[in-house]
C-alpha cells in the first residue's frame, strides 16, 4: 500500500510541476496572443480604424505601473514578465498603426509630443513622439517611487492603480464601437482571446493567492470582455449605419 501510494506522489508530483510551469509560461505570453489577429488584420488592410490605439496607451500604463509596483511589494515572477512583454507588444502595435494612419491620411499637418497640445494627445504622427510620452511618463513615475517606496500606503495605491489601469483595457475599445455604432475593423478573435485569458489569468491570480487588487480588478476586466462581445452580436444583428468594408482612414480622431 505505502509502496503504491509513493509511485502515484512520484507521478503526481512531476505533473504538478508541468502544470504550474505551463500555467506561468501561459500568464507570460498569453496576454500578447490576442494582439497577434488585430496585427495581421491591420497589415492585411492597411486600415487601423478598427482598433483604438487608446488601448495601448491604457496597457502601457498598466504595465509601467505594474513592474514599479514589483519593487514595493513583491509577487509572482511570470507577471513581472507578462508586463515587459505586453509593454514591448504594445510599442509594436503603436508603431504599425502610426505608420497605416499616416500613409491613409490627407491632412499633411504632422503633430508631435513636445507640441503639447492636448486636443491631440496620443494622436501623434511619428512612433518617436510615442516613445518620448512614455519614456517622460516611465522616468517621472520612477521617480515618485523611488521617493515614497517606504510608504506602504503608496505602494498598495501603486499596485491598485495599476490593476485598475488594465481593468480599464477594454473601455477604449468599447467606446469606440459606441461611437461608430459598429465594431467593423475590430478583431473578434482578439476580444474572445482578451476573455479567455482574463478568464484564466483571473483564476491564477486567486490561485496564486496574489495581491487582492489583482483578482478583483481581473474580474472586472471579464465584464468588460463580455461586454464588447455584446456589443459585436447587437451591432451585427442590428446594424447602426450602412456596412463600409474598407474605409479609408482620413482622420486621426477616428482612432
Amino acid at each position: 500500500m505505502e509502496e503504491g501510494l509513493g509511485s502515484l506522489e512520484l507521478f503526481v508530483l512531476p505533473v504538478g510541476k508541468l502544470a504550474s510551469w505551463t500555467a506561468a509560461v501561459a500568464m507570460v505570453f498569453g496576454g500578447m496572443l490576442p494582439y497577434i489577429p488585430q496585427y495581421r488584420d491591420i497589415k492585411r488592410t492597411q486600415n487601423a480604424e478598427g482598433f483604438s490605439i487608446y488601448v495601448c496607451l491604457v496597457l502601457l500604463v498598466a504595465n509601467i505601473l505594474r513592474i514599479l509596483f514589483w519593487f514595493g511589494r513583491y509577487f509572482e515572477p511570470p507577471l513581472l514578465l507578462q508586463s515587459i512583454i505586453m509593454i514591448i507588444t504594445m510599442l509594436v502595435m503603436l508603431k504599425l498603426c502610426t505608420a497605416v494612419r499616416m500613409n491613409n491620411e490627407l491632412s499633411t499637418r504632422r503633430r508631435a509630443f513636445s507640441d503639447f497640445d492636448l486636443q491631440y494627445f496620443w494622436l501623434w504622427s511619428r512612433f518617436i513622439d510615442y516613445i518620448q510620452c512614455v519614456l517622460t511618463f516611465t522616468v517621472v513615475a520612477a521617480y515618485i517611487t523611488y521617493l515614497l517606496i517606504d510608504s506602504s500606503l503608496f505602494v498598495e495605491t501603486l499596485g491598485f492603480f495599476a490593476v485598475f489601469t488594465e481593468a480599464m483595457l477594454g473601455t477604449p475599445q468599447l467606446y469606440h464601437n459606441y461611437e461608430n455604432k459598429s465594431t467593423e475593423g475590430m478583431s473578434i478573435t482578439m476580444v474572445l482571446m482578451w476573455a479567455s485569458g482574463d478568464t484564466f489569468k483571473t483564476a491564477y491570480f486567486i490561485l496564486n493567492q496574489a495581491p487582492f487588487q489583482f483578482w478583483i480588478c481581473g474580474l472586472l476586466q471579464v465584464c468588460v470582455d463580455i461586454t464588447i462581445l455584446f456589443q459585436a452580436y447587437y451591432y451585427e444583428r442590428y446594424p447602426q449605419k450602412p456596412s463600409s468594408h474598407t474605409v479609408p482612414f482620413t482622420s486621426t480622431k477616428a482612432l
